[in-house]
């Protein structure tokens, strides 16, 4: 059944062995003692003001100058010298590690051997004592992911000689919560641990200073991203299982804020624990570091990220960067679904139409096809998973967005089951509301090659299409209009980055309408026209089948701009790998004073026949190879063969006459017509 659309309105925007038994209990590992909790207390208490008044006797506040330290996943070039005897604050008193979450152990930072003498017997807590505390309980370590943002804690030989695997993810502490590209690492590291063990089971210990707020906000995500639930539950699985739990504020809010989930009212943040209350403040009333472990750089305050109104763009760089695993592996995904021979190959594998010229014209007497607006956007395959939604660009780099999208059978509010390893095409565009000049992103899927893991690239396109609004776009509808009817809604989906929509294909016979009413009252940029075969399979890469036509004025090519050591301005393509030097061509920056400043770089340039010149359009940064030659080519006999507007329709009106296409056409506006009767029914 085909879908017609009215084409009169625009798309709606939518180390020490204590072999105690009591030593390995989860919340008092260190608990077991002759004196009573209160002595122990005074005790301590009057040990760290000994133990401050020798370290600050001149009664200054501290001040450390620091150097700035991304989150990385590989060792910190920064190296500072520290006092090996500074225990991290509150550190002493904080229980060791809380109960196991999915194979995850959450703990404070174990301190190594150096720090002994400042650690009295029973309080020590080195890897030692943490693989000898774990063993009694029953669980081997497999892996320990240390979220400190240092490296002067302890040494990883104990772990070495045990087998245990450790993964080094920088977090800054104090008031800024772990970055997105951390998150993801973390993430991938825990699920591919767990999806790798297959005859013993081994447990993961995180830890950050204290294994609270770093280490729950880590694990947090993990919970949201492998099992259906909210931001609520688990916070709440955390809290239960290391006491008290995430306590700073900053840290719950970001949770409900990168999950699009609205804060219940209920949900209220711990208070600080006494065992850090207790060391929030030296000598002087004067208040310590949160955390003690930043090696570089002052950690950004979440509060301190608020983002100003900015105009957005079609080069804007959407989404967060993966892991290079994680990358590889999800590359394969693709090239297996679309049935390529990719190891190794890290080109974009997406479907590319080719310009239209007098002779490939005539595929559409040959073949029956649909036509679609051509959105001057940027091109996107879109991967989701479970764990994920993964936006692709041309470059076939992977970036991860938050956005959900359940299957198609949906109970009453958030589905349980989501899409895995769906994969689709599509364009990112900005529309801008004529009124109030309000910009939304939108992202139009016009394609479909996989749904959960299965490729339907060798249906017919019509069939995909259907498919696309069942699987995809029918679901996150009828969720979202379930979570709005509830008085509590728990995911907002108007908090997500951007909308998502299928892009309308129609019947040729409508290509005058498209080309008068329906592009000039886009909310955003279009350049021409897309002819799509309805009954194509999905083609790989080049598509000979696959049309675009665009305005005489907007047939570009891409090439790479360099500007040489004698300052000639050379223009270059691809040819069969390599770089193909296009002599006697020219190239125009209007407004550019200076244009070297765009030598190494894409530019997409239109042809001006009258000066016989190239003009650049603009810089390409979703691509780092110019077209390929015969690509070229193609343009310029798009170019040379100057197919108007009028002599199109000229051309389609003919065609549409043809009884492949009249025969085709009544019977699909009389089915149209049935269901939208059967619709008012």
């Amino acid at each position: 059944m085909v879908v017609t659309m009215d084409l009169n309105v625009s798309p709606v925007p939518e180390g020490d062995e204590d072999n105690s038994e009591g030593y390995v209990e989860e919340y008092s590992a260190a608990g077991e003692r002759s004196e009573s909790a209160v002595e122990t207390a005074r005790r301590e208490r009057e040990e760290r003001r000994k133990r401050l008044r020798n370290e600050y006797s001149d009664d200054r506040p501290v001040n450390v100058s620091r150097q700035p330290v991304h989150d990385q996943f590989f060792p910190s070039k920064h190296y500072k010298s520290y006092d090996k005897s500074k225990l991290p604050p509150g550190w002493l008193d904080c229980p060791a590690f809380g109960q196991e979450i999915n194979c995850i152990v959450p703990s404070k930072v174990p301190l190594g051997e150096a720090y002994n003498d400042c650690i009295p017997p029973g309080k020590r807590y080195s890897f030692k004592q943490v693989i000898h505390q774990q063993r009694v309980l029953g669980r081997k370590l497999g892996l320990v992911i240390d979220l400190t943002n240092t490296t002067r804690y302890y040494s990883t030989a104990d772990l070495k000689k045990e087998g245990i695997k450790h993964v080094k993810i920088y977090c800054k502490g104090r008031d800024a919560v772990p970055e997105n590209t951390a998150v993801n690492t973390f993430v991938y590291e825990v699920m591919q641990f767990l999806l790798r063990q297959k005859h013993t089971k081994k447990y993961i210990l995180v830890h950050c200073t204290h294994g609270h707020n770093r280490t729950g906000y880590m694990i947090a995500h993990y919970l949201m991203r492998s099992q259906p639930m909210s931001v609520t539950q688990a916070i709440e699985i955390f809290a239960e299982a290391r006491p008290p739990g995430i306590y700073k504020p900053d840290y719950i809010d970001a949770l409900y804020s990168f999950y699009h989930e609205r804060k219940p009212k209920t949900v209220v943040c711990p208070p600080t624990p006494e065992w850090k209350r207790s060391s929030e403040f030296d000598l002087n009333g004067e208040a310590v570091p949160d955390d003690d472990d930043d090696d570089g750089g002052s950690a950004t305050s979440v509060h301190g990220n608020h983002e100003m109104a900015v105009i957005m763009t079609n080069d804007d760089v959407l989404g967060d960067e993966i892991p290079n695993d994680q990358l590889d592996a999800l590359r394969q995904f693709c090239y297996q679904a679309l049935k390529l021979n990719g190891r190794g190959n890290s080109q974009f594998p997406g479907s590319h139409p080719v310009s239209l010229s007098r002779d490939n014209l005539q595929l559409l007497r040959q073949r029956y096809y649909y036509a679609t607006w051509k959105a001057d956007g940027t091109r996107y395959m879109m991967l989701i998973t479970v764990d994920g939604c993964f936006l692709i660009d041309r470059n076939f780099k992977f970036r991860r967005v938050q956005m959900r999208f359940p299957c198609r059978y949906t109970n009453e509010g958030p589905a349980d089951k989501m899409h895995h390893f769906t994969l689709l095409d599509g364009e990112m565009i900005i529309d801008t509301m004529p009124d109030s000049q309000k910009q939304e992103r939108r992202y139009l899927i016009y394609d479909m090659m996989a749904v959960n893991q299965v490729s339907v690239i060798e249906r017919p396109f019509h069939e995909r299409w259907k498919m696309l609004e069942k699987e995809v776009i029918e679901p996150r509808n009828s969720e979202r209009q379930n979570i709005y009817q509830s008085r509590n809604p728990n995911y907002r989906y108007d908090l997500e980055p951007f909308r998502v929509r299928r892009k309308d294909f129609w019947l040729l016979s409508t290509v005058t309408k498209v080309l008068k009413e329906f592009i000039p009252r886009l909310s955003h940029d279009a350049d021409g026209l897309i002819f799509q075969g309805w009954d194509d399979p999905y083609v790989t890469r080049t598509h000979e089948g696959l049309l675009k036509w665009k305005y005489p004025e907007m047939n570009s090519v891409d090439f790479l701009f360099e500007v040489d050591d004698d300052d000639r301005q050379l223009l270059y393509l691809h040819e069969r790998g390599k770089k193909k030097l296009m002599e006697g061509h020219r190239v125009s920056f209007k407004d550019a004073p200076d244009p070297s400043s765009y030598s190494g770089k894409i530019v997409e340039c239109s042809w001006d026949s009258e000066e016989r010149v190239w003009v650049c359009m603009r810089i390409r940064t979703d691509k780092s190879t110019p077209n390929d030659f015969n690509t070229y080519k193609k343009v310029m006999r798009s170019i040379n063969d100057n197919i108007t507007e009028d002599v199109l329709l000229n051309e389609i009106y003919e065609i549409i006459c043809l009884p492949m296409y009249a025969d085709r056409i009544r019977i699909e506006s009389k089915a149209q017509q049935h269901a939208n009767a059967a619709r008012r029914k």
